[in-house]
């Protein structure tokens, strides 16, 4: 606007001036000069333009810089939380952008495609293709992969470690039925939706209402290993075009990675930066446990099974590393399951005392059977548990039900840990009791 008005008031000037050699009566001498003063106008009027268009091509190229800066900006954050994927399955028609960054987790990847694409592969399970709403999968693709279709907005959830994952990305209205009714529920949020009827009893795991699948137009069903045991339901789910996911992530060896399925169920959710935000406050816990010096004092986990065997986990679990990270000892130091790779371990109540009886701690694990409320009650499942240092000692715990379901914050239970250990106050615990 500046430029019009100076090019308007460089015409007039130039109207005066002419006007006023004419009066002075300059003859030929004021022709030049008008002429000379013409040119100058015109070189003045075309400089302006001149300038103008410069202006708009430099406000131009401005916008553009600023528009490529905001654009590579976004892309840096849509890709922060991806990492190099040299091994990438190949999937018809797509091609990687990367793979989510894992720091714990070991049973499972996700990979980016092009156009939105993702791809979950479940170590020794299965793999999954994620595809955008409103797209189809590519031609071509390999028929052992699972089709996801987005938006997975009505979900039937057997795979009960999974809700406190969903409940932590605030999508819990995304679960419409559940394999567990409102009374097996010990997060207070799957339990008030069950009650005020916005997610339905739809049968457990090993016995779903199939019919009620159907009708609620079934996207996922969610399911924990268990569904193992039961193939036949497996395969009667999938009959009705229902797509099985199997949740592995009690097969976890640091306690961090079975948390770190966040991450996964984020992708599923298109939540990858609020669950990347999650898992980095629960992974705070072991940074302030890292530098802690080891206690050396032993600890046994268990429970004593309806037939009297004891059931304990093996060596390279979650759990065990749990008590190292918290400051002790899993009493059993090279402990392996050469029967499955499940990470629970059965043995007779003989083999159990050979190398727990002089542990230091014994800590009840009743995320599977009741918990235990005194000593006594302990040793009325088995008369040699009353010879247990720990029991002499006074350092019976019980650790209750509802640790396993609360995966989203499963490291609270290290620093349980660290406080039994060292003497913490009771009362600063999250899953710890101590038996009477």
């Amino acid at each position: 606007m500046r430029k019009k008005t100076y090019t308007a008031c460089s015409h007039m000037t130039a109207i005066f001036l002419a006007a006023a050699l004419m009066l002075t009566g300059c003859g030929t001498g004021a022709g030049e000069s008008s002429s000379a003063d013409s040119k100058e106008t015109q070189t003045t009027e075309a400089a302006d333009t001149k300038t103008e268009e410069q202006q708009e091509t430099d406000t131009t190229d401005a916008e553009e810089a600023d528009t490529a800066e905001d654009t590579e900006s976004t892309a840096d954050s849509e890709t922060s939380y991806l990492t190099d994927a040299p091994d990438a399955p190949e999937v018809s028609g797509l091609t990687c952008q990367g793979k989510l960054k894992l720091d714990y987790a070991e049973c499972y990847d996700v990979y980016y495609y092009d156009d939105d694409y993702q791809l979950i592969d479940v170590h020794d399970s299965a793999q999954y293709l994620l595809v955008p709403e409103g797209a189809e999968a590519p031609e071509g693709l390999d028929e052992s992969i699972i089709v996801l279709q987005k938006p997975l907005d009505r979900i039937y959830l057997a795979a009960s470690s999974t809700m406190a994952l969903f409940r932590a990305l605030d999508v819990i209205d995304n679960i419409k039925m559940s394999g567990i009714d409102a009374s097996g529920w010990y997060i207070e949020e799957a339990k008030q939706a069950m009650e005020d009827g916005k997610i339905q009893f739809a049968g457990k795991y090993s016995e779903p209402d199939y019919e009620m699948l159907i009708d609620q137009d079934c996207d996922i069903a969610i399911e924990s290993t268990m569904i193992l045991h039961t193939p036949k339901v497996q395969e009667m789910i999938e009959d009705l075009d229902i797509p099985v996911f199997i949740d592995r992530s009690s097969y976890e060896t640091h306690p961090l990675g079975r948390t770190e399925w966040i991450k996964l169920y984020g992708a599923m959710m298109d939540k990858e930066e609020e669950a990347y935000s999650f898992f980095d406050e629960q992974a705070k816990v072991i940074e302030d446990l890292k530098d802690f010096e080891n206690t050396e004092k032993t600890v046994a986990f268990f429970f004593v099974s309806t037939d009297g065997s004891i059931v304990v986990r093996r060596t390279k679990d979650y759990i065990p590393s749990m008590i190292e990270i918290a400051g002790g000892r899993y009493v059993f130091q090279d402990l392996t399951n050469e029967e499955s790779n499940s990470a629970s371990v059965s043995m007779s109540m003989e083999e159990f005392y050979a190398t727990a009886a002089d542990a230091d701690y014994l800590v009840y694990n009743a995320t599977i059977d009741s918990p235990i409320q005194s000593v006594d009650e302990l040793i009325a499942k088995n008369d040699l548990f009353s010879d247990f240092k720990a029991v002499q000692d006074g350092n019976v715990w019980c650790v209750g039900k509802y640790m396993y379901q609360a995966t989203d914050i499963v490291g609270q239970l290290i620093t349980d840990f660290h406080l039994m250990l060292t003497g913490g106050d009771e009362k600063d615990m999250t899953f710890l009791t101590k038996v009477n």
